[in-house]
């Protein structure tokens, strides 16, 4: 799974953690009740799990591993047409650890 997980997130943790930053960055994805959304917070999440040592990670750990790359997999299924650097889609996977353009964070 960590292999995995690594394959899907390509942003580093600097990288995902300028984006998280952003505007861009909060006004994607489902909002739980506090108004960050599901992904956003996954990112601080993506990033602790970053920079964690293989030995530390617990089971709830791997679990959200395994919860981003199915993410990130279902999202990159869905690209819609058309140049995405700018679009909500993008965003979302971004918040994700996933930037499909490879930039990490840039979008201009």
């Amino acid at each position: 799974m960590i292999a995995e997980f690594n394959e899907a997130v390509n942003m580093t943790p600097a990288q995902l953690e300028r984006w998280l930053e952003r505007e861009e960055s909060r006004q994607v994805g489902q909002k739980d009740g506090g108004g960050e959304s599901t992904g956003h917070a996954s990112g601080r999440y993506i990033v602790e799990l970053q920079r964690k040592k293989k030995g530390e990670l617990t089971d709830e750990d791997v679990a959200h591993m395994r919860k981003v790359v199915g993410y990130v997999r279902r999202h990159l299924a869905q690209r819609p047409s058309g140049d995405v650097r700018e679009s909500p889609w993008r965003y979302s996977l971004m918040n994700w650890g996933h930037d499909p353009c490879g930039d990490g964070g840039s979008t201009g």
